[in-house]
């Protein structure tokens, strides 16, 4: 299938999904996901009228960065994590850092520069964020960072087949969002977004969905 195609079948999906919730679908963005896949596919994207990026490793995006750079009005999002040593090159390249989970990490982050709380919901260890309990204190840390400015929440659920298996993560991270007053909640992916949609999301990060499967990429 050709990625028009594609692309075409997810804006639908996101449509109907807020039709069902009683939702605006301009109220959500989609994030084309574009980790691990060369830099030719996300000019295609872009040709087509892609302008949200979302990337997880800052050494991959650095050696797409010089033939993407220039795209006007593409924006690029960090959706994986961030160690603080490779905190001022993030800086550098992306509009978005998605995955912030500490005041170290903020603080070490250079603005102008949106960001948003990586919140871990799931017990499983490979998942990072910052756990509920902590967000009030990481809240106020960067909201008092010069150069950053706070937009709202992600997360990522265990994996399951199951979209329902996510649907208690998202909302309580919508809970955990009107709680802060943040506005932004990026949560939902290929096989889920319909669920994160109702859960109030207003940003899915799609990949496979618009791109096929990373298998043989990785």
């Amino acid at each position: 299938m050709a990625l028009q195609d594609r692309w075409d079948t997810v804006r639908e999906r996101i449509v109907l999904a807020a039709q069902r919730a009683g939702r605006r679908p301009e109220e959500i963005t989609l994030l084309a996901v574009t980790k691990v896949f060369p830099v030719e596919v996300l000019l295609e994207a872009y040709s087509l009228g892609m302008r949200e990026f979302g990337e997880n490793y800052v050494q991959e995006f650095e050696r797409k960065f010089p033939f993407v750079g220039g795209c006007e009005g593409a924006r690029f999002h960090l959706i994986g994590h961030l160690q603080s040593n490779k905190a001022k090159k993030a800086s550098e390249m992306f509009d978005v850092i998605q995955t912030v989970d500490s005041a170290k990490l903020a603080g070490r982050l250079e603005g102008p520069l949106e960001v948003m709380l990586e919140v871990k919901l799931s017990e499983e260890e490979s998942k990072h964020g910052a756990a509920p309990e902590e967000l009030g204190a990481l809240v106020e840390a960067v909201r008092a960072t010069p150069g950053l400015t706070l937009t709202g929440l992600m997360t990522m659920p265990p994996w399951s087949d199951d979209a329902e298996v996510a649907r208690p993560y998202f909302r309580k991270l919508r809970g955990l969002a009107e709680k802060f007053g943040v506005g932004q909640l990026s949560m939902g992916m290929s096989h889920d977004l319909e669920v994160a949609i109702e859960e109030g999301s207003t940003m899915v990060r799609v990949g496979t969905a618009l791109f096929g499967s990373r298998k043989g990429l990785l």
